[in-house]
């Protein structure tokens, strides 16, 4: 990942992360090239942490700039 700016996925597998990850929601990934390489993804997980995944695990998704900015504001109050 190459962008510097906030990447958002959908986790559609969670086989043996059923603690870490739900289904059909949304998360925030952490650009990690060296993961990508190897076909996993960084992501704050339900831990609040960044963990790695395989990237199947996950789909992209481009959020409108409202949006964005709203999940960023709830994930910063969670913290």
């Amino acid at each position: 990942m190459k962008r510097t700016e906030p990447r958002f996925v959908v986790c559609v597998k969670n086989k043996g992360y059923a603690a870490s990850l739900e289904l059909r929601k949304l998360y925030q990934a952490v650009p990690d090239d060296k993961a990508a390489k190897l076909r996993q993804i960084r992501v704050i997980d339900e831990s609040g942490e960044d963990y790695l995944y395989p990237e199947e695990y996950f789909v992209a998704v481009e959020l409108p700039q409202s949006a964005e900015r709203a999940v960023l504001r709830a994930a910063a109050a969670r913290h």
